[in-house]
């Protein structure tokens, strides 16, 4: 084990009145030692730094600091520093802690926690492994230019200011707010002003802050079915009740029956998650209309929507407002890489000072230097490029994708056109059952989700999420002739 160097001021427990200052010291220190506070190969404060602390003469803590050694609690010599023993006594192996007794035994607390506490779940992020066939969720991380990065990162090092060092307004660093209000009017069709965006960490925080500030427990929230998990947890944690919309070709189907009543409206339309629909403009019309006349707000989430492989790209809902009824919200996640927690929201002006006063009292602010980085690689055309680049490539691994389930998977598992996105949805075919069918995947080492896992209620028909972007065309083609493999064996099995 590395010896651990550290430079922290050692905090022990009060002397107790007649207890030697040397006696008082060496017990202290070893029993830090033994509760593993003070960690084999941790490094200990000076002596001279001790003596000061504590006001204790050097010669006392050396002549504690000999004994902890001669017993080999800690190791080093003058010069070189003191460190707790690498190997310690076999004899510590059997001390337990403070009171003869261990963490298991101790008597459960009972905690209270608040209604919210009780009601939000755990949304686990991203596992890290090796991205195989056919992940999806997540974009190309190899193919993102790290040096450029870096590069923009250590640039803007250079030239920071003490303002880089010391907060921002609670809705972001304004030039990025610029940077992505240009960016969202050219790009995406959204029409706002910078004064309307605000940074976030990521679309997730977004949904949190539309769930706090616009739903009361018992409140309604109208979702497509099957739907992103993510939101509906936001949803559920403050109480929310959801009412899970089916979709037809065009998208969410606005049923009056679901509608009714309803606070807030989830919808990916631009790239329906996770079975790739983009909602035609006469639903998004007449979403936009029952809003109007409702008084609900529309969260549209556009995940993933940067990249378009068919047909004209498709202007966001948000666009088309005219009433102020969308919040509009987007992620550099998917398209930049995971850890970048930043993303956007844009906001009805009504609407931007709750929003502001609610990041004031908990994040503060996204982290400051991250998103002057972000803006610098935007403004500097990085962004754009990366983004074209990706396109291309994306739109070649789909392309594979494609030809391989038409040669090995006809009859098995049919993947409709898919017009964006980092990943697409297929439908199973001869009743075979998604979760069996993403088992019998993985044994093979190909990886799919089950549409199952994001349906509410039971599945018209079964279906598995397939990633393309993050798999180059080799592992690509692999995993299709794996999955075809996999779910002949359950075919068989069920004959």
């Amino acid at each position: 084990m590395a010896k651990q160097s550290t430079t922290f001021g050692l905090m022990l427990p009060p002397r107790e009145i007649g207890v030697p200052a040397y006696r008082w010291l060496y017990s202290a220190v070893r029993a830090e030692i033994l509760n593993g506070n003070l960690r084999p190969g941790a490094q200990l404060p000076a002596t001279r730094d001790l003596a000061d602390q504590y006001g204790l003469s050097r010669g006392t803590i050396v002549s504690a600091f000999d004994e902890l050694k001669s017993e080999g609690y800690v190791e080093g010599s003058i010069g070189s520093g003191t460190y707790v023993s690498k190997v310690l006594p076999e004899e510590l192996l059997q001390v337990t802690r403070e009171g003869g007794s261990n963490k298991a035994s101790r008597p459960k607390v009972r905690r209270r926690v608040s209604d919210y506490g009780r009601r939000v779940r755990l949304f686990s992020n991203l596992q890290v492994r090796p991205t195989r066939a056919f992940r999806p969720n997540l974009p190309a991380l190899d193919l993102f230019p790290a040096t450029l990065w870096a590069q923009t990162t250590a640039r803007r090092l250079r030239r920071a200011s003490t303002n880089l060092l010391l907060t921002c307004d609670p809705l972001g660093y304004g030039p990025l707010r610029e940077a992505v209000a240009n960016y969202l009017n050219v790009s995406r069709g959204v029409k706002c002003v910078p004064q309307q965006v605000a940074i976030v960490a990521g679309a997730q925080e977004a949904l949190d802050l539309a769930s706090r500030l616009f739903l009361n427990p018992g409140d309604k929230v109208c979702m497509e079915n099957p739907g992103y998990p993510g939101a509906a947890m936001a949803f559920e944690a403050v109480g929310a009740k959801i009412s899970a919309v089916g979709l037809d070709e065009e998208g969410m189907a606005l049923r009056e029956k679901s509608l009714r009543g309803a606070r807030l409206i989830y919808i990916t339309p631009g790239h329906q998650f996770p079975m790739g629909i983009t909602m035609s403009l006469p639903r998004r019309l007449a979403l936009l209309e029952w809003a109007r006349k409702s008084g609900a707000l529309i969260f549209e989430d556009d995940y993933d929507s940067e990249y378009r492989y068919t047909g004209r790209p498709v202007p966001a809902m948000q666009g088309l407002d005219r009433n102020g009824l969308v919040l509009f919200a987007g992620s550099f996640s998917k398209v930049l890489f995971p850890s970048l927690r930043l993303g956007y929201l844009v906001i009805p002006e009504d609407l931007v000072d709750y929003f502001a006063a609610t990041l004031s009292v908990t994040t503060r602010h996204a982290p400051l230097l991250e998103q002057a980085v972000l803006c610098d690689f935007i403004t500097e055309g990085h962004f754009g490029r990366h983004l074209r680049r990706m396109r291309e490539i994306y739109a070649e691994r789909l392309s594979v994708l494609l030809e391989g389930a038409r040669e090995h998977l006809a009859g098995l598992l049919e993947i409709a056109g898919v017009e964006a996105g980092l990943q697409t949805a297929g439908l199973l075919c001869r009743g075979i059952d998604s979760r069996s069918a993403a088992r019998a995947a993985a044994q093979r080492h190909v990886d799919t989700i089950p549409l199952s896992w994001y349906n509410r209620g039971k599945m018209g028909r079964e279906g598995l999420q397939l990633g393309f972007a993050a798999v180059d065309t080799r592992e690509i083609r692999r995993g299709v002739r794996e999955l075809a493999i996999a779910l002949k064996t359950i075919t068989n099995a069920d004959a």
